[in-house]
């Protein structure tokens, strides 16, 4: 009974607000509510079809076996703003719930059934130290926890402190990352299949990267997922 008032009270001073619309939160509701998730957070369903846009992104570009992306991601839609509070506002619990929510997803299907282990593409030590927090990480681990299968952080690592890929074109882009990335031990991951994570897809340059440097392991096989697709 105690508790209860206290947590009540808790509640009444400190309400857990909505990421999207600010409005508190019902007990059941985690980082969005009902309707943020479902109106605002626009799902692509990818995992559902064996042909999609995550897919033909990079078609023809290295062998791999699927690639899912969780929503649309647009210039002033709710995932920016998540994505924003995630990296740049020490938001990691929207990772996570992220994270959650793509896991949730491919576990439906069983999407990932085979998935060995779950990469998450790596900062270079010194933007992550400069940030506190790799949000790849975040969401991995997000992910690990419903998929049942470990994240292994440092399997992959950033050996080139690359500049920022927003302003870039897709030639400038595949050029800023090209060899930026180097497997760290392979005998941990060879012969595993594994689901390269990343948060957002555009054109894809920096995921090509981390693939084909995980592919130098002898029988990794790739899959790829992120939680946002630019429109």
């Amino acid at each position: 009974m105690l508790q209860q008032i206290a947590e009540g009270l808790t509640h009444l001073l400190f309400p857990r607000l909505c990421a999207g619309c600010n409005k508190p939160l019902l007990p059941e509701e985690d980082i969005l509510c009902l309707n943020c998730n479902v109106y605002y957070l626009p799902r692509t369903a990818y995992h559902h079809l064996p042909e999609n846009e995550t897919i033909l992104r990079f078609a023809g570009r290295f062998p791999f076996e699927k690639a899912t992306s969780l929503a649309y991601f647009t210039g002033e839609g709710l995932l920016q703003h998540l994505l924003h509070e995630l990296k740049y506002n020490d938001r990691k619990e929207i990772g996570t719930f992220l994270g959650l929510q793509l896991a949730y997803d491919l576990k439906q299907t069983g999407w990932a059934n085979s998935i060995d282990a779950i990469i998450p593409v790596p900062l270079h030590p010194d933007k992550e130290k400069l940030r506190g927090y790799n949000q790849s990480i975040i969401i991995a681990e997000g992910m690990s926890d419903v998929l049942a299968v470990p994240t292994l952080p440092n399997a992959l690592e950033r050996i080139r402190n690359t500049e920022s890929q927003t302003q870039k074109s897709r030639e400038e882009r595949i050029a800023n990352v090209q060899e930026a990335f180097a497997v760290k031990d392979a005998e941990k991951i060879k012969g595993k299949h594994l689901l390269l994570i990343d948060d957002v897809l555009t054109t894809g340059a920096t995921l090509e990267s981390c693939a084909l440097a995980l592919l130098n392991a002898p029988g990794v096989r790739i899959s790829i997922a992120t939680v946002g697709i630019a429109v």
